[in-house]
Parts: C-alpha cells; sequence; structure tokens
C-alpha cells in the first residue's frame, strides 16, 4: 500500500518494465514472426508501419490500437482476430529476464518496490499481470502516457527520503535526475535496443550507475544507491 504523506519511506525503488524486468525485444521478435508467418510479409510490414506511426502520434507503444487501425484497412479478413488472442495470451513470463525477480525481492528488503511504466491502459497491466510481475510487487504499479512527466503523482502515492530509478532509456533517467536532483540514484541496465542507441548514448549524461545486466542488482550493496554514497 502507498505510504501517507506523514510517514515517507527512506528509499522506494521505481522499475521500468520493458528492456528493464522483460525482454520486450524477444517479444517483438516473435510477434513479427507471428505476423508473418500467418499474414505474410507484405501484412506484417504494414501493420508494423501502422504501430510506429502510431507510437509517433501517442508517445508510447500501443499494440491493439495499431492492430484496430490495420483492420480498418482490411475489414474482411477475420483472422486478425486471432492477432489479438496471441497477444492477450503471449506467455510473458518466459520472457522476464535472468535474475529480474531476485533484483526485485533483494532491494525490496530495503524500501517498497514499484513498476513505474509507459503504455497504454489495456495491454500494459494485462503485461505486467501476466509476466508475474504485478504479483511480485504487491500491485504497486504506475502506468502512464510520459511517466517522466508524472513525477508529482509517484511522489504523492508513494512518498520517500530517496528514490531509484531503473530504466534502459537514459532520456528517461536524465529527465527524472533534473527534476529530482539529488533525492534521485538513477541506474542504467544496458539490455534492449534503446541502451544501445547512438544517439541516445551521446545526447544523455552517463547514469549514476550502469550495470550490463538486471540481475547484477540481486547482489548489489543497496546502501550504495540510497544516497550515502554523497
Amino acid at each position: 500500500m502507498p505510504a501517507t504523506p506523514s510517514t515517507p519511506h527512506d528509499v522506494v525503488f521505481l522499475f521500468d518494465c520493458d528492456n528493464t524486468l522483460l525482454d520486450n525485444d524477444h517479444v517483438l521478435a516473435d510477434l513479427r514472426a507471428h505476423m508473418t508467418r500467418e499474414f505474410g510479409a507484405e501484412n506484417s510490414t504494414r501493420y508494423w508501419e501502422i504501430f510506429e506511426d502510431l507510437r509517433a502520434e501517442l508517445g508510447y507503444a500501443d499494440y491493439l490500437g495499431a492492430l484496430q487501425r490495420y483492420r480498418l484497412e482490411h475489414p474482411r479478413d477475420t483472422r486478425l482476430l486471432l492477432m489479438a488472442s496471441f497477444l492477450i495470451g503471449y506467455p510473458f513470463a518466459n520472457r522476464l529476464y535472468p535474475g529480474a525477480l531476485d533484483a526485485l525481492r533483494h532491494l525490496g528488503t530495503r524500501g517498497p518496490t514499484v513498476i513505474l511504466s509507459d503504455g497504454d491502459v489495456v495491454f500494459q497491466p494485462r503485461k505486467i499481470a501476466r509476466s508475474g510481475l504485478w504479483d511480485e510487487v504487491e500491485g504497486r504499479v504506475l502506468i502512464y502516457i510520459h511517466k517522466e512527466l508524472m513525477l508529482d503523482q509517484v511522489m504523492e502515492c508513494y512518498p520517500a527520503r530517496h528514490y531509484v530509478m531503473i530504466d534502459d532509456k537514459l532520456r528517461i533517467l536524465t529527465a527524472m535526475k533534473k527534476a529530482w536532483g539529488g533525492k534521485l540514484t538513477t541506474v542504467f541496465p544496458r539490455q534492449g535496443h534503446y541502451a544501445f542507441d547512438p544517439k541516445e548514448i551521446a545526447s544523455n549524461p552517463p547514469a549514476d550507475v550502469s550495470i550490463e545486466r538486471i540481475g547484477e542488482l540481486a547482489d548489489f550493496d543497496v546502501d550504495a544507491l540510497m544516497g550515502e554514497q554523497g
């Protein structure tokens, strides 16, 4: 349960989901392969064009919304109904990074762990629930369109003297650091395609802590993440 404003936690650990705890690049590869196999390369290419256009428009990945738009172009193709079933029924628990749950449990011994994710209000909660992450953090899940713009709400829900944000996107960590300053420790797991994007790396300062994989946090010195390093 969120703390009351009068009783802030010493530290709250905020975890991104996609490509931080869950290998979303692998999910996308499976989805691309499935679409190509079921609908052909041309139709699959068109879906991903719509997907990228919608992501640019909305600011987050909307798989089901892109599917709905795609279907408007192919109203008689009833096979598309099975595409939604593939997404909703996908075994996300199989795509958690090794050590992701151990990292949550280790840091959770010192303060609440919270999933702080971007995404839509239908598919993203489904993904987090089916992966087992929702239960692992006991329902402490916040989902926004642009989470870096919602930090006041994060603080209201989970007040703390210090925060730790673990995210594969340097731009998110940079924006949050600008807002919270020394109240925040940023942790950058170098996982997923965003983490290796030369433009992202060049246009943002390094995180406070960089790790090669999320599982490293399962054995990490928690004091080093709590603002005690000065």
